[in-house]
């Protein structure tokens, strides 16, 4: 299995320089809030898949720093190296991963990762842009030509939401529509696909965790369509005059949802604390499973404070889940611990 066993960290947010020694097991970074916990955590998500799930490069920088970098080894002797340098012309960020530089994080180069934070657990209750966000997260480490839709679709929406700034209309909007319509086709049909994969094994799951006979499923807010490009355009073209007034872009995969049922209602209506984090633990158990069995690579597990707020039982199921898995732990209580506990400042 391979493990990451070491990161260097310069000029990442609180972090002047900090090296860190990681068991190929499990880490626990102890330490008061503010102490930097987190920020190891995303400087290892970086590395490892090419981008933060917090912040721009330019926020990840320590302040009045000229630039950041991040070095991580693993236990083969593999090493790769994260640059950033807002003052470079070009390349203003360089991956090296074994004495190779590219700009952007190949997919071949990309290292399987499960992240779960505090947000995670408030998935049911949250935003509509958490839930999108969770399965956006999930889709791109398996299919880059996703990841490469929303970032097109992201900078044509902001291209068509400019336009709709202006006191008139010109015929430049309709060249956005159908750009938007194209990238928002491919990201609404593997939407709907995944979707169609957590169904099919979330509630075995969520038995296994609940021990209970009760039924959870999950769908998404558009209906499926045979031509969802051609609908996409139809809509956007139809919402022109109103999305003038409103000054953004009302209709599209940035305004749709994932939605979770529980024994048939609306799980945000009827789910207890409880059961709304056991169905969050079976959906981050069916992520690990998935993305090992579509990578052949045992993702990390990173778990960034979350454990203290979790009874022991799902504390325990969590690490006797992921006990094959790389495991880092974050966490501002310190506890007795047989792992390997790293305690910051």
């Amino acid at each position: 299995m391979a493990a990451v066993t070491k990161i260097n960290v310069q000029h990442v947010r609180a972090h002047k320089m900090y090296s860190l020694e990681l068991s190929p097991g499990v880490t626990v970074i102890t330490g008061p809030n503010g102490s930097g916990k987190t920020s190891l955590i995303e400087a290892l998500y970086i590395a490892l898949q090419g981008s933060s799930f917090k912040g721009g490069d330019l926020e990840i920088i320590e302040h009045d720093a000229p630039w950041y970098r991040i070095d991580v080894q693993f236990n083969d002797g593999i090493t790769r190296s994260v640059k950033f340098d807002p003052e470079r012309t070009t390349g203003r960020k360089q991956f090296i991963v074994d004495s190779k530089t590219q700009y952007r994080l190949s997919a071949q180069n990309k290292h399987p990762v499960v992240l779960f934070e505090p947000e995670d657990l408030r998935l049911l209750n949250g935003s509509p842009t958490r839930r999108r966000q969770f399965i956006d997260r999930f889709i791109s480490q398996l299919d880059p030509e996703y990841a490469l839709s929303l970032r097109r679709y992201e900078r044509a929406l902001k291209q068509r939401n400019n336009l709709l700034k202006r006191a008139s209309l010109d015929d430049s909007l309709f060249a956005w529509d159908v750009s938007l319509s194209e990238y928002g086709a491919y990201i609404v049909n593997r939407r709907h696909h995944f979707v169609m994969m957590l169904n099919e094994r979330l509630n075995g799951i969520y038995t296994t965790i609940s021990h209970t006979h009760d039924i959870v499923s999950v769908g998404y807010s558009e209906p499926d369509h045979d031509n969802m490009k051609q609908k996409l355009l139809s809509e956007l073209n139809g919402r022109q005059e109103h999305d003038r007034l409103l000054g953004y872009t009302s209709v599209g995969p940035h305004r749709h949802d994932v939605l979770f049922h529980f024994n048939g209602s609306p799980a945000l209506t009827v789910v207890s604390r409880g059961e709304a984090r056991s169905i969050v633990l079976a959906l981050k158990t069916l992520e690990a499973e998935i993305v090992e069995q579509q990578t052949g690579i045992k993702p990390v597990i990173l778990l960034d404070d979350v454990y203290g707020e979790l009874d022991k039982s799902r504390q325990k199921y969590l690490t006797d889940l992921f006990q094959d898995n790389q495991i880092i732990i974050t966490s501002a209580v310190a506890r007795k611990s047989p792992y390997l506990t790293v305690t910051l400042d």
